[in-house]
């Protein structure tokens, strides 16, 4: 129903108006007598051989929703009834911004993808700290873990940005169940560039002092662009070493281009979606690989069916997560996901 009618009619929308009226019309209908459990019953899949111990906690399942979605932790809740065993928020960064002017979303009809320039739009950390406060929408007591996805202002140089992980580090490490450090989106400038060798190793390395000064330290993992070359891989391997921190994320969004059909595909900004997949295993693949599988995996990037996530586990793997797939294919993608990994075990 959701490809045959849903989708149509909200793809007829601005894609970042349609994503909040869809915000909306998920919390409304949450609300109302039984379709939070009608949507339970329709895309849960519950089964003890679907978790995952990874870097000492327990996923329910390997299905997680990524980061850009659920920016301000706004509907977290009420996502987690569509069956993922993780969701999430972000990127948040310590003051609020708005992000890069209007438009800044764009469908791909054509190569089932997304090009977005959104630029870190959000309230602030503090602002979604206080709705991740509420008990009343704790995730714990269902088992769905919440990472934390952060980043920094857009008006922070480089050689400050260090302060603003640590601030939002700080504000969200008694609300999260894991931390993603996000130096990897192409829309806020500059931002990539963190991601060499030395000022990558510098940002992950105060983050852990912060850490280990903690009763008990958190997850760290880091989110990585798929534009990497193998030179960087490497250092990336070797940073994760260096600095112990938990695991990877393979991949954002990319700048490339390459084989693209639509009108609108000269958009700036990162691209995500089916034409990703490759690239993004790949890099799964490489980091796995030449690591000798030293650290957790999470792969994200072209998932619209069981068989893609199949394919990222294969190639090493942990936990897949979806973004633009969950929004082309509809929740039922999760379901298929995890009744497929079953049939494997």
């Amino acid at each position: 129903m959701y490809k045959a009618i849903i989708r149509p009619i909200l793809f007829w929308f601005d894609p970042e108006k349609v994503h909040y009226f869809t915000f909306s019309l998920i919390r409304t209908l949450s609300k109302l007598p039984g379709c939070k459990s009608l949507f339970k019953k329709m895309y849960m899949v519950e089964d003890k051989k679907l978790e995952r111990e990874l870097f000492g906690l327990t996923f329910k399942n390997p299905v997680g929703l990524a980061a850009g979605f659920d920016k301000d932790a706004k509907l977290y809740n009420e996502l987690s009834n569509f069956g993922f065993g993780f969701i999430e928020i972000g990127t948040l960064t310590p003051k609020p911004q708005d992000g890069n002017p209007k438009k800044r979303l764009f469908r791909l009809k054509e190569d089932s993808a997304i090009i977005n320039r959104m630029g870190f739009n959000n309230g602030g950390v503090v602002e979604a700290v206080e709705r991740l406060k509420n008990p009343s929408t704790s995730l714990r007591a269902r088992g769905v873990l919440i990472g934390g996805n952060i980043g920094k202002n857009k008006v922070t140089p480089n050689e400050e940005a260090v302060k603003d992980y640590e601030i939002c580090f700080n504000a969200l490490f008694d609300y999260v169940d894991y931390f993603v450090v996000n130096v990897s989106s192409p829309n806020t400038p500059n931002l990539r560039a963190l991601q060499d060798k030395e000022p990558l190793t510098e940002l992950l390395k105060a983050l852990q002092v912060l850490n280990f000064q903690k009763p008990k330290s958190k997850p760290i993992l880091l989110k990585i662009a798929p534009d990497l070359t193998n030179e960087q891989l490497d250092d990336i391997i070797d940073i994760v070493k260096t600095t112990k921190i938990d695991g990877v994320i393979a991949t954002n969004t990319t700048i490339s281009r390459d084989g693209l059909q639509s009108k609108n595909r000269s958009e700036v900004g990162g691209m995500s979606g089916k034409p990703l997949k490759s690239r993004s295993t790949e890099v799964i693949k490489y980091l796995s690989e030449k690591s000798n599988k030293a650290f957790p995996i999470i792969g994200v990037g072209g998932i619209h069916s069981a068989e893609d996530a199949l394919e990222k586990i294969e190639a090493g793997a942990d936990l897949v997560q979806l973004y633009t797939g969950f929004i082309y294919e509809g929740p039922k993608l999760i379901t298929s996901i995890n009744k497929a990994l079953l049939q494997k075990v």
